[in-house]
C-alpha cells in the first residue's frame, strides 16, 4: 500500500493517517472563506486606489492566491509550536534517563509527565509521544519510531535528535550523557530562537503599521482633498502610478517579512 496518496497537485495526505507537518490540506470551506475575505479587502483597497469598480475587481482576482499564502502561514505556525513542545519532551526524557530509566521507559514517563503541561491529548507532541509509546509496546525499535517522527516533522532539531539516538544505539555510546547534553543544546537553541522572535515582535508590528500607513494616507487625502487627488483617479498616468505604488507596497511587505524570518 502506498504511503502517500495524491489529493491535489500541490499537496499530499499520508495514507497511514499520521500528520505530515509540511502539509496542510485546506478544506473547501476554508478556501472559500479565505478567498472571500481576501477579495473583500483587496477590492476595498482597489476602490481606494483607483476609484474604479472594474480595476478593483481585476485586482481582487489576486484573492485566489491567498489560500496558498495562508496555508504556508499555518504550516509554519504548526511547526513552530511543535518545536517548542519538543523542547519539553527533551527535558522530560533527560530527567527520566538521569534517574536511571531506559530511553523506552523514559518515553512512557514523558507521556505521563507532559499530560500536566499539555492536558489536551490532541496537542501535537502528546499525539506523537503516545504514538511512539504504542510502537514501543508493539516491540518496535525506539530509534525507528523517533526517525519516523522526524521524517514527518521536517524540523532540524528533531532530525538531529533522531540521528543522535540512532548512532548511539548502533555504536553503544553513553546514551544517557548524550541525551542530556543534546537536550540541553537543542533546548538552548530553541530558547534563543524564542528570544529573537520576542525581540523582533515589535519590529514586525512596526512593519505592518508602515504597510497600512500609505493606505491610510490615500484614504485621508481622497476624502479631505478630492480635487487634489482627482488627476490620480481620472487619468491613465494616475492609474499607472497607483499600480506601481501597490506593487511597491507588496514587495516591501514580503521583503520585511523575509528579513525578520531569522533562522537559528
Amino acid at each position: 500500500m502506498a504511503l502517500f496518496k495524491k489529493k491535489e497537485p500541490d499537496m499530499v495526505e499520508r495514507a497511514d493517517g499520521l500528520t505530515d507537518y509540511d502539509v496542510y490540506v485546506m478544506s473547501k470551506k476554508e478556501k472559500i472563506i479565505y478567498i472571500v475575505f481576501a477579495a473583500v479587502v483587496i477590492f476595498a483597497v482597489g476602490m481606494l486606489f483607483y476609484h474604479n469598480v472594474i480595476l478593483a475587481l481585476l485586482l481582487s482576482l489576486f484573492a485566489f492566491k491567498f489560500p496558498k499564502i495562508r496555508r504556508g502561514q499555518i504550516i509554519a505556525k504548526r511547526k513552530r509550536e511543535l518545536n517548542l513542545q519538543f523542547k519539553d519532551l527533551l527535558y522530560s526524557l533527560s530527567s527520566s534517563m538521569t534517574a536511571g530509566r531506559s530511553l523506552e521507559m523514559a518515553f512512557k514517563d514523558a507521556l505521563r509527565d507532559m499530560s500536566v503541561i499539555y492536558p489536551n491529548p490532541q496537542t501535537p507532541i502528546m499525539v506523537e509521544t503516545a504514538y511512539i509509546v504504542r510502537r514501543l509496546e508493539m516491540n518496535e525499535i525506539v530509534e525507528d519510531a523517533i526517525m519516523q517522527f522526524a521524517e514527518r516533522a521536517h524540523l532540524d532539531d528533531i532530525s538531529s535528535f533522531a540521528d543522535i539516538v540512532k548512532i548511539c544505539k548502533r555504536t553503544g555510546g553513553n546514551l544517557i550523557e548524550v541525551i542530556r547534553s543534546t537536550s540541553s543544546m537543542i533546548g538552548d537553541k530553541i530558547e534563543t530562537k524564542n528570544e529573537i522572535e520576542t525581540t523582533i515582535t515589535a519590529k514586525k508590528f512596526e512593519s505592518r503599521v508602515l504597510t497600512v500607513v500609505p493606505i491610510f494616507m490615500v484614504a485621508v487625502l481622497s476624502f479631505s482633498s478630492p480635487d487634489y487627488m482627482a488627476p490620480v483617479f481620472n487619468t491613465v498616468v494616475g492609474a499607472i502610478a497607483m499600480t506601481v505604488a501597490i506593487i511597491l507596497f507588496v514587495i516591501a511587505f514580503f521583503i520585511s517579512e523575509k528579513i525578520m524570518d531569522i533562522e537559528v
